[in-house]
């Protein structure tokens, strides 16, 4: 697990590289990121056509033995 100190460290080391007057903009890029992401992977999930992902994993099956 990652301490407090550890988390300052790369802090300055963020800041130092970026720069103070660029934070503020990686941070809203960082964040629409993780939302378009997220939005992505709801979009993932939701069954097309009223059907659930259950049902296009295993199709119905004839059960009487003819086949």
């Amino acid at each position: 697990m990652i301490g407090p100190t550890e988390l300052i460290i790369i802090l300055i080391i963020i800041i130092v590289v970026f720069g103070a007057s660029k934070l503020p903009q990686l941070g809203d890029a960082l964040g629409r990121s993780i939302r378009n992401f997220k939005s992505a992977m709801n979009e993932g999930q939701k069954p097309e056509g009223g059907e659930t992902p259950e049902n296009k994993k295993n199709p119905p099956t004839d059960k009487s033995g003819e086949a």
